[in-house]
């Protein structure tokens, strides 16, 4: 029964990847190549205007998988993942800075829930649990930020565990829109491949994490 369950689980997975990598190809590229063609406009600037654009996302509540694949699309995989990378890493540095400004005593009264178990996670040992929930997407991108901003942990562990943690993910978004411009099947074809690899090993590490809770 479980055994069934779990294939039914990664079924599920599976065709909802479909599902997007089809979306994307339609309705959602479409506004991607849009997005794309706003950032090249600026001509030598490009590449700065979509860094400060991807630093002030999380105040802006735009879908980051959109903008990285908008920038594999206007940079190729190599420099669009570079510049998702630095961009990414400012918008969480951002957010890090706008939580810690913000006071922790408004998170004391009011953080509850998984905010308040990743907030003392993050306390216990800083680095490895940053590099580990950007690589292992348990939470929400920006709450992992706003929750480090308001714990005790070092922001030296925080810019680092943030910086090296997102490079695979961003690197599959990127690969996925790069390939979107080449038009060729079997590079969209590989391109889906290592989005739907670096896409079911973090969910793998999760699970395994989640059954080790359970046992404890």
């Amino acid at each position: 029964m479980k055994r069934q369950k779990g294939v039914l689980k990664w079924g599920l997975i599976l065709i909802t990847i479909v599902i997007l990598i089809w979306f994307s190809r339609s309705y959602l590229n479409f506004r991607v190549e849009e997005i794309r063609d706003w950032i090249l406009s600026f001509g030598i600037l490009a590449p700065i205007v979509y860094m400060v654009i991807y630093t002030i996302r999380p105040l802006l509540f735009f879908p980051a998988s959109v903008l990285s694949i908008a920038g594999g699309l206007a940079f190729g995989s190599m420099f669009g993942t570079i510049y998702t990378v630095i961009g990414a890493t400012g918008g969480a540095v951002l957010s890090f800075i706008v939580a810690r400004k913000l006071g922790k005593s408004i998170a004391n009264k009011d953080w509850q829930g998984k905010g308040r178990k990743l907030q003392e996670q993050l306390e216990k040992n800083g680095f490895f649990y940053v590099l580990f929930f950007r690589f292992v997407p348990l939470f929400n991108f920006d709450l992992i930020s706003y929750s480090a901003g308001l714990s005790k942990i070092r922001f030296t562990s925080f810019f680092f565990g943030t910086l090296i943690g997102i490079i695979p993910g961003t690197f599959a978004y990127n690969f996925l829109g790069s390939s979107l411009v080449s038009g060729d099947p079997k590079v969209i074809a590989l391109a889906v491949g290592v989005f739907i690899l670096l896409s079911v090993i973090p969910i793998l590490i999760r699970n395994r994490v989640e059954e080790k809770r359970v046992i404890r």
